[in-house]
């Protein structure tokens, strides 16, 4: 039996391929338990989790993406850490991104993006993700063959997240370019510790006139929107903190959802039945996909620091704890999911999954990903007859060559090749899902 405790899950690239029998050994010992090379305690079990994640109280958000590394700037001693974490956020990476704050100053942010991502604006985003899914497969699905993350998930994902934000058409590649660059395959990688206090700090250079602009002469866009929403309590924000929440949206919204269209795009053109079963029955995507989110979950976990002593799960969390909660461990507790690690696209309770974390951190950008998984996939299904792994690029079923991005954050492929076949019938598809929506 391999030694788990010698492996170190945040350094060690075995564990990129194949994180699961690990999160597998944790839980079989204890949901918490403290791993032993960054002193960060694993939270591997569903109910311990949900109950970190709604608890804002005892739990603080600051280190929710950096975690352990570069570790907290002064030591945290005593009881009671709080005034400590408000003293020193700010030198902690990423303090300025929702995702790292706490309650009140979180919920009030959080109030400027709702102002952006409502149902009518959702609904109506949709609307024009059929025509953006054909303008990208267009170009993906002409030579027969393609990259799915880089030739249709990633230019589609930017499409979708740059239509909902109003961004202007000529800046869109630029903005795609730079991110991909700044973010050097995903935040969390194993073998470098750094990890840049502000990385998002070019966009937001990007950001401002557009929200100045609006300010000075209001459109009927979604920008617009953004730049005139207040804080619950009726003031305006800083020009800063709507560029701070547009921002986060252009990044984290494409990131993610990267990586659950390759997660899903492999598990369809790895089995033809289930896609001749989905590209039958369409409706049966939504849960598909919910089943995705569950099995590969594209957020291995988020982070957590115990402002006071407390207990998870019965076991005793001292303050100043660092936590990881496993999002992608939890969604296979088998308290909660049946045979947990079988992949099952009916399964009736897929979407209890804390693929988007729960609580009042709950991504508010779920609706979003979930319209553009299944929307891809539909539009990729409709337009061909048949979908295959490349075995010159990844080698034959049963012995498959897959890379997966080397981070303790993300979880998802580096590149899938896929073949195809085109369906002749593409246009006539197309024009009817026109009319249809």
């Amino acid at each position: 039996m391999k030694d788990f405790e010698a492996l170190d899950f945040f350094r060690d690239d075995e564990l990129v391929a194949d994180p699961y029998p690990y999160y597998e050994a944790l839980r079989s010992r204890c949901p918490v338990q403290r791993e032993p090379h960054h002193d960060v305690m694993m939270v591997t079990g569903y109910d311990e989790a949900l109950q970190v994640y709604n608890d804002t109280d005892t739990f603080s958000s600051c280190v929710s993406v950096s975690g352990p590394f570069p570790g907290f700037p002064v030591p945290l001693e005593g009881d009671d850490v709080s005034e400590l974490i408000e003293r020193h956020r700010d030198e902690l990476p990423l303090s300025d991104q929702l995702p790292t704050l706490d309650p009140p100053l979180h919920t009030a942010h959080r109030a400027l993006l709702m102002r952006l991502i409502t149902p009518k604006r959702l609904k109506e985003n949709e609307a024009s993700m059929w025509r953006l899914a054909d303008r990208v497969l267009d170009d993906f699905l002409d030579g027969g063959e393609g990259d799915a993350i880089d030739d249709f998930a990633a230019p589609f994902t930017l499409l979708v997240i740059a239509d909902l934000l109003g961004m202007p058409e000529q800046d869109r590649d630029d903005f795609a370019r730079t991110l991909r660059q700044a973010s050097g395959g995903g935040i969390g990688g194993t073998g470098d510790e750094a990890l840049a206090h502000s990385p998002l700090e070019f966009l937001y250079d990007r950001f401002v006139p557009y929200i100045e602009d609006r300010r000075r002469e209001p459109r009927d866009d979604v920008l617009t929107g953004l730049a005139t929403a207040t804080f619950p309590d009726g003031s305006t924000p800083e020009v800063e903190d709507v560029v701070r929440v547009a921002s986060n949206v252009f990044a984290a919204g494409q990131e993610t959802t990267v990586r659950l269209l390759g997660s899903a795009l492999k598990l369809i053109a790895e089995d033809p039945e289930l896609q001749g079963r989905l590209r039958a029955e369409p409706d049966r995507i939504s849960n598909f996909v919910e089943e995705t989110l569950r099995v590969e979950s594209p957020i291995k976990g988020d982070f957590r620091l115990s402002r006071v002593p407390t207990t998870v799960g019965g076991v005793e969390i001292p303050a100043g704890t660092t936590l990881m909660l496993v999002n992608a461990a939890a969604n296979r507790d088998p308290r909660h999911f049946d045979d947990p690690g079988a992949f099952d696209p009916a399964r009736k309770n897929a979407r209890r999954h804390i693929a988007f974390g729960r609580g009042p951190h709950t991504c508010p950008g779920a609706p979003l990903a979930r319209a553009e998984a299944r929307v891809g996939i539909e539009r990729l299904l409709d337009r061909t007859t048949g979908i295959r792994v490349s075995e010159r690029w990844h080698g034959p079923a049963g012995d498959r060559r897959y890379r997966y991005l080397p981070t303790h954050i993300l979880r998802g492929l580096a590149h899938l090749s896929l073949e195809f076949t085109v369906s002749e019938n593409a246009e006539n598809t197309e024009n009817a899902k026109d009319t249809a929506r």
